[in-house]
């Protein structure tokens, strides 16, 4: 198994991906703060160049490669912002990337990375599926493999956010993170647990095909159905050869939190309504778990807005109180 990322590893990202990326701001929630009676804070991620914290990764990644790996061009499966975070960084520096996707990727996230000149599979059903394809790819035409969570590159790139947390918010006795494929949470908690041992760090996701907790409870990676979700970004298994944010999540990570559907459209509404903030449903599951009463501290938080690249017209139905169908969300 691959030694796990590090602090300095983190350190050495931040370096790495200067000014190809934003520091994102933080900022206090008095709405919140109000509800909860602490401190709370929000990391808008969500206003990264691409939409979502998925541009540190995929800048480390591309950034680490040699002459000749970057001639050969890259390759990755995605629910949609690794993708897009990818063709932006591929395309900055004039890599081929190749990003495939199953069916239930929303159309406004396969526009915007066409739109940034990649070439697009659409394969299957699941981020399974698609990661057939990109190992077809990378055997056939020798395309480099840079996938969206269990890459070290990919993991340091992502604990970059955790650092900006800490240094923002010295005190933080709690810090909300996204929970998918572990990429974002192991390195975000690296990070904190490096610099403040003492601040927890909570993953949340959804209830409909949290792979991450099925995998932890289990005590090994296992398949979970994948499923329609209005986080859709939080969707797909971690791989049953999964070589590092399985391990790094067990570690690090204090507790996890699964949401409803419900209670991630009250996330998104809220952050609408009282932070406005746009941002898609993976990007409002931490002010969804404070809104339900699944998380408490003693101290101050923060919670991570991890993405804003949400379809308009399910952004407004979500808004208005609709209860839109997942079969218009992946068409």
């Amino acid at each position: 198994m691959t030694r796990a990322v590090d602090l300095s590893d983190i350190r050495a990202a931040r370096e790495r991906i200067a000014g190809k990326i934003e520091r994102t701001p933080t900022v206090l929630s008095e709405a919140l703060s109000e509800r909860l009676g602490i401190p709370v804070h929000l990391k808008l991620e969500h206003r990264q160049i691409t939409g979502s914290f998925k541009l540190r990764g995929a800048s480390n990644a591309v950034a680490s490669l040699s002459v000749q790996e970057k001639a050969r061009g890259v390759v990755a499966a995605s629910t949609g912002n690794h993708g897009r975070a990818l063709a932006h960084a591929a395309k900055l520096e004039g890599t081929r990337a190749v990003i495939c996707m199953s069916r239930l990727v929303p159309q406004n996230k396969l526009d915007a990375i066409r739109r940034l000149g990649a070439e697009i599979r659409i394969v299957g059903n699941s981020q399974d599926d698609a990661q057939q394809e990109v190992e077809r790819l990378v055997a056939e035409e020798g395309l480099v493999m840079l996938p969206p969570f269990d890459h070290p590159a990919i993991i340091a790139g992502q604990g970059t956010l955790g650092l900006e947390m800490i240094e923002q918010v010295p005190d933080a006795a709690l810090v909300l993170v996204q929970l998918s494929g572990g990429g974002l949470a192991s390195g975000v908690a690296a990070a904190i647990k490096g610099v403040s041992p003492g601040t927890r760090v909570v993953g949340v996701s959804m209830a409909r095909g949290a792979a991450m907790k099925a995998s932890l409870d289990a005590g090994r990676p296992v398949l979970v159905e994948e499923l329609p979700t209005l986080a859709d970004s939080l969707g797909g298994g971690i791989g049953l050869d999964n070589q590092l944010t399985f391990a790094m999540c067990r570690d690090l990570l204090d507790d996890i939190v699964l949401l409803s559907e419900e209670e991630i459209a009250a996330g998104i509404r809220h952050a609408y309504e009282q932070e406005r903030e746009i941002v898609e449903g993976a990007g409002a599951v931490g002010i969804a778990a404070l809104l339900a009463g699944k998380v408490s501290a003693s101290g101050p938080m923060v919670v991570l807005l991890s993405g804003r690249n949400i379809d308009m017209e399910l952004h407004k139905k979500i808004v208005c109180g609709e209860k839109p169908s997942f079969a218009e969300r992946a068409a």
